[in-house]
């Protein structure tokens, strides 16, 4: 009985999760929720001598980005991404936290305190080092992760697991698909992802879904739309669930985030920035 109750309580957790935070986790969860992968799972060795380096001009330190989490008309909470520099065991990275909470008025509701926080290697976009720290409701659960790219071994507090060449986690994988270049994509076109989470490595692909101009509170931006998809099973078997706008220029900002619900839809606004890698063409002028 006592395996029923978690068992219980750990979906009634998913189910409640899922109608608050999709929006913004979009990246985040779908990982969590899709079939593990093993395409992938044996890969050339990475030497440390030649570890690939990427040409990102999409974010830099210093960049700040805050969300409005709305169901409907109701904003239930907010979303702040920030990143700084940091240099773990010698190597320079960018530190990525990524914060949720609930608004005070929906606390008695469902208590949100949402804490992530990812080490980007600054010249290959690849984490070393990932957290996480839930506290929703009367629901906990801290994560960690290093990752050993170089062996490809991640030590978590789940134990040691075998990783393919630059595994992401949850928040990395977003950051690596703000850096890549849609210039030449066609609708339709997907990029393949490898996230590891827990204790096995995870297929995610991006789909790329065209260009649409959104107006949100920090401003009217043309820009690309994509699609994050699990390969298969999980909560978002079928396409069309989980939408994301990013600005169409090489800062490929998250401005707006759409997904639909059994009543409604569940929106993360863009409502404020600081801190962009350069000008946002992107963004239409008053």
């Amino acid at each position: 009985m006592s395996a029923k109750r978690d068992t219980a309580k750990g979906a009634q957790h998913e189910k409640r999760k899922i109608i608050f935070l999709v929006a913004m986790l979009l990246l985040v969860t779908i990982p969590l929720c899709a079939q593990p992968s093993v395409s992938d799972s044996t890969g050339s060795e990475i030497r440390s001598d030649t570890i690939r380096k990427m040409n990102n001009r999409a974010f830099s330190a210093g960049e700040y980005l805050k969300f409005e989490v709305n169901y409907g008309f109701v904003t239930a909470g907010d979303a702040v991404i920030a990143t700084s520099n940091i240099t773990h065991n010698g190597k320079p990275c960018y530190k990525v936290d990524f914060i949720v909470d609930s608004k005070p008025f929906f606390d008695w509701i469902y208590k949100v305190r949402d804490r992530y926080s990812t080490y980007i290697d600054s010249s290959g976009i690849f984490p070393w080092h990932f957290e996480q720290h839930i506290r929703e409701g009367t629901f906990s659960r801290d994560f960690t992760a290093d990752f050993d790219q170089i062996n490809h071994v991640a030590y978590t507090t789940e134990g040691k697991f075998s990783i393919p060449p630059y595994v992401h986690d949850m928040l990395s994988a977003f950051f690596y698909a703000r850096v890549l270049d849609y210039s030449n994509f066609n609708v339709g076109d997907r990029v393949h992802l490898q996230n590891f989470y827990k204790d096995s490595t995870y297929a995610l692909d991006v789909k790329y879904r065209g260009k649409q101009q959104v107006e949100t509170k920090a401003g009217t931006f043309n820009c690309i739309v994509v699609e994050p998809l699990a390969r298969e099973g999980g909560l978002f078997k079928s396409e069309g669930k989980v939408l994301v706008w990013l600005t169409d220029d090489e800062r490929k900002i998250p401005v707006l985030v759409s997904t639909k619900v059994l009543i409604g839809s569940i929106d993360a606004e863009l409502v404020e920035y600081s801190g962009i890698n350069g000008p946002i063409r992107g963004k239409v002028e008053d």
